[in-house]
């Protein structure tokens, strides 16, 4: 589904309403809806300015997360929530950092924020697997599935965890661990070193 189509059915706006706004036919809507014609850059800022949502959603396929996205930006419209704190939360991946991350006064916005998060997980988790088909651990990701399925609020998971994170170095030396995990840490490096791991 082209994303002009998704944000009409999110908007609830018939196609005869927005070839209105734009001052043209409803035939041109369908014909882009259709793709069988493009819509014309001169209407992407128009479309921009009448939904409040980025021109580029406008003609692509959209992802899940960006269908998220669009959703959250028309509750942002809707509500009109205001931040009332920031929370520090760690963002792994190339740039593995802190960063603050708004809390709404509107609980709908923060559960979507959530969503969006964990569908950006699945993404990750989903391109992770794509490694698989020439790799001999597929084992391996049965086992996490089984362990976040079963276990995954228990404090030995967690904290073995983090302990990888930090012994293969996913975690940089400057995000510190509580007193307790660091000795946890040293115990299971001294096992991984026993080892030979």
């Amino acid at each position: 589904m082209i994303g002009l189509e998704y944000i009409l059915n999110l908007y609830n706006m018939q196609h005869t309403d927005l070839a209105e706004n734009l001052g043209i036919k409803k035939q041109n809507i369908n014909l882009w809806i259709k793709r069988k014609q493009n819509i014309p850059k001169k209407y992407l800022p128009l479309l921009e300015e009448l939904f409040g949502i980025k021109k580029e959603y406008f003609t692509k396929e959209l992802t899940e997360i960006e269908k998220l996205e669009i959703q959250k930006e028309k509750l942002k419209q809707e509500l009109k929530p205001v931040i009332k704190s920031h929370e520090q939360q760690f963002m792994a991946g190339e740039n593995s950092n802190f960063v603050e991350v708004p809390i709404y006064d509107k609980e709908e916005i923060n559960t979507i924020e959530r969503n969006i998060e964990k569908a950006k997980l699945v993404s990750r988790f989903k391109e992770a697997l794509n490694v698989v088909d020439n790799n001999p651990y597929i084992d391996t990701y049965k086992l996490i599935i089984e362990l976040l399925e079963k276990v995954q609020h228990e404090p030995v998971f967690r904290k073995t965890i983090e302990a990888l994170a930090h012994y293969y170095e996913l975690l940089p030396d400057w995000v510190e661990s509580e007193p307790e995990q660091e000795e946890f840490e040293g115990e299971i490096f001294e096992v991984f070193d026993d080892y030979n791991y």
